[in-house]
Formats: structure tokens, C-alpha cells, sequence
């Protein structure tokens, strides 16, 4: 019986590495490679909204260089995301007049 159970727990044991190899072994998504994104570094700015008598958030990611524009929507009880701007493209752009 105790030889059984040992040649059990071996076999058990082959078959979980077989599965952790191959869990290991294959490739990662585009967005968890060699490309990742840094850590952000926030910081939220309140202010008026370009259009409407509302308010909103300005979240500036300064290690990405990303600012997004949110706001609460009390009829749907959501945060409603209203713009999105990569400041690199900016910094990047040609000046125009």
C-alpha cells in the first residue's frame, strides 16, 4: 500500500511540473513584456470643465506623461472619463502658428 501511494504523490508530483513548465514557458501579452510602463507618479488637479457649469478632475500622470479628464455622473452614479491627452505627442509635436 505505502509503495502505491509513494509512485502516486511521484507521479503527481512529474504531472505538476509538466504544468508549471508550460504555464512558464509560454509567451506574455504585449502589455506585461519587455514594454512596460513605469510606475505612475500622480497628481489630481480640481478645476472647471472647458464646456457646462460642472466640475472635474485632471489626473496628470508626470512619469508617463498622460493627463486624463474625469467626472462624476450623479444620474448614472459613475466616474465618466471625458478626455485623454498624451502630453509626449505634445512635447513631440511641430509648432504651429
Amino acid at each position: 500500500m505505502r509503495r502505491r501511494q509513494t509512485r502516486a504523490l511521484i507521479g503527481l508530483n512529474a504531472a505538476l511540473l509538466v504544468v508549471l513548465g508550460a504555464v512558464s514557458l509560454t509567451p506574455v501579452a504585449g502589455a506585461q513584456g519587455a514594454t512596460r510602463r513605469p510606475p505612475g507618479v500622480y497628481s489630481i488637479i480640481g478645476g472647471d470643465l472647458p464646456s457646462g457649469n460642472s466640475n472635474g478632475v485632471y489626473v496628470l500622470d508626470s512619469a508617463n506623461r498622460e493627463l486624463i479628464l474625469l467626472r462624476w455622473d450623479n444620474t448614472r452614479n459613475i466616474v465618466e472619463g471625458l478626455g485623454y491627452r498624451d502630453l509626449n505627442d505634445d512635447v513631440n509635436a511641430e509648432p504651429t502658428r
